[in-house]
């Protein structure tokens, strides 16, 4: 009887979840031997792609649903300077990465783009101002700027304040040093540069039929789509981070904390527009505050996007909804994915949101000309024919268990890992793909233990010189670690950034 063939580590999906993890893990352990296998014919083609999200380096400087305001006026900034830390996890990996000659440059995947905040009436200008106040004492955010004045505003994104209303009040924060990420090429790049190295593949057209135990591992069973053929690899860890695709094979997996878990798709669309002389004139990604009545997910905001060295402009999202947990997948995704153990925190999910669920259907029935009223409360002089609909990526939102409510939607990511440590997948959407170190750094020490506090600590030292918990409390360690990772990524001169900090 034939063997199966072997390798330490199988990861299902080739997005930046799976890129990362098996980059990481390729520098911890040179020997690891790994295959990523896809489904479709090249690397982030789901959520991953430029086009799929906001391209938002998430670091808490812009987003304002990271910084809830209390009944009695004050802004909790835990998440914000959360994030903003994970950040800034994710800029040491890639400044490492980039002093490798296989790895290419940071130029094609990240670029300086300055994150502004923007309210409209005076409970979003009392709510920004306050904002600011508290997190501007913080050295994360030391930078920012606070304006009421709309010649100021007019400076800072010259689109957005022609054809307001005169006595119209407005407010924005501004920080300087917010960046653009074009996820896809940097998933891409990370791929290229793991199969640079021996005992690395990934590999096309490829779909996970089955996963089943077998002894210390797991036998994962795939299937070549052009061909039909099969084979079976054995493996000693299995990474699920096929984004939506990440639950039916979790489920698959039979493990005991996969119980209880559903998902609930949620599409998205953006307006985009690619006219050189209206994109000139924005140079920021600006956020906003979602519209009463509306889920966070649907924060409106106007992005600068660079994309393969050129800069268009992304606005929305509008929200939209389909039964499939992917793109390119299934209209049965969401049925099939019913089970005895999550059924029940299901309908919990459906009965607690029809405000939600209203919601999306009156997204997905807008016109374009309704769509476009959105729009003009940003830039209220945009003209139809420079803007078009792209249909952005599917995000799998998380449906749990909860003991008082029965289940719960949840708007964030989990990672979900067997008890003996062999399985993981990573479950849900936002901020995703900006703190993907972070989360892949948590399941290396949770399925890793032994190994991330010993043979590996050494490395893992050398690239994360700083990890959250030192940078959200030490100043002196933040600015420096800042500054290196600016310089490292190309995104400040390095003699004017040093010399200042100096």
């Amino acid at each position: 009887m034939a063997h199966n063939e072997a390798v330490d580590v199988v990861l299902v999906g080739a997005g930046i979840m799976s890129a990362t993890l098996a980059v990481l893990l390729k520098e911890l352990d040179p020997a690891i031997k790994l295959e990523v296998v896809e489904l479709m014919d090249s690397g982030a083609a789901e959520s991953s792609n430029p086009w799929n999200n906001a391209g938002t380096g998430h670091a808490g400087l812009c987003e304002l649903n990271y910084t809830p305001q209390a009944a009695d006026g004050t802004v909790d900034i835990k998440k914000a300077v959360h994030i903003n830390t994970q950040f800034e996890v994710s800029k040491q990996f890639w400044s490492y990465l980039t002093k490798k000659s296989t790895f290419g440059s940071c130029k094609t995947f990240i670029s300086p783009v300055p994150h502004l905040s923007f309210v409209q009436n005076d409970d979003g200008v009392s709510f920004l101002k306050e904002r600011f106040k508290t997190l501007s004492k913080h050295h994360a955010f030391s930078d920012m700027e606070y304006t009421e004045d709309k010649a100021t505003m007019a400076e800072w994104m010259p689109l957005m304040m022609p054809g307001r209303p005169a006595d119209e009040v407005v407010a924005a924060t501004r920080v300087m040093n917010g960046t653009d990420v074009n996820f896809g090429a940097l998933t891409n790049q990370l791929l290229k540069h793991l199969t640079s190295a021996p005992d690395a593949q990934v590999k096309y057209c490829k779909r996970v039929t089955g996963l089943k135990r077998n002894g210390s591992g797991w036998t994962v069973s795939i299937k070549d789509v052009n061909s039909g053929n099969s084979r079976e690899v054995d493996a000693k860890f299995v990474f699920l981070g096929a984004g939506g695709a990440a639950l039916p094979l979790l489920q698959a997996s039979g493990i005991e904390e996969s119980k209880g878990f559903g998902g609930f798709p949620i599409s998205g669309q953006w307006l985009r527009c690619d006219n050189p002389e209206v994109v000139k004139h924005h140079q920021a990604k600006v956020y906003s505050q979602a519209a009463v009545g509306s889920p966070p997910m649907s924060v409106p905001h106007l992005d600068t996007r660079v994309v393969d060295g050129k800069k268009s402009l992304l606005f929305g999202p509008y929200a939209g909804f389909t039964t499939k947990f992917l793109k390119h997948g299934s209209f049965m995704d969401l049925p099939m994915s019913v089970r005895a153990g999550n059924i029940g925190p299901m309908l919990a999910v459906a009965k607690n949101n029809m405000d939600l669920t209203k919601y999306l259907v009156s997204e997905v029935m807008q016109s374009m000309e309704q769509r476009l009223d959105s729009l003009r409360r940003f830039y209220p002089e945009a003209k139809a024919e420079d803007w078009r609909l792209e249909v952005a990526g599917q995000r799998v939102q998380i449906i749990k268990k909860d003991p008082k409510k029965g289940g719960v939607l949840q708007f964030g990511t989990e990672l979900v890992a067997s008890k003996d440590g062999t399985l993981a997948a990573l479950l849900g959407a936002s901020p995703g793909a900006s703190v993907t170190v972070s989360i892949m750094l948590e399941l290396i020490e949770k399925c890793f233990p032994n190994k991330t506090s010993g043979e590996w600590a050494a490395k893992l030292a050398e690239i994360f010189p700083a990890r959250e918990k030192v940078l959200e409390t030490d100043a002196a360690l933040y600015r420096k670690i800042n500054v290196q990772n600016n310089v490292a990524l190309e995104l400040v001169e390095a003699s004017n950034e040093t010399e200042s900090y100096a």
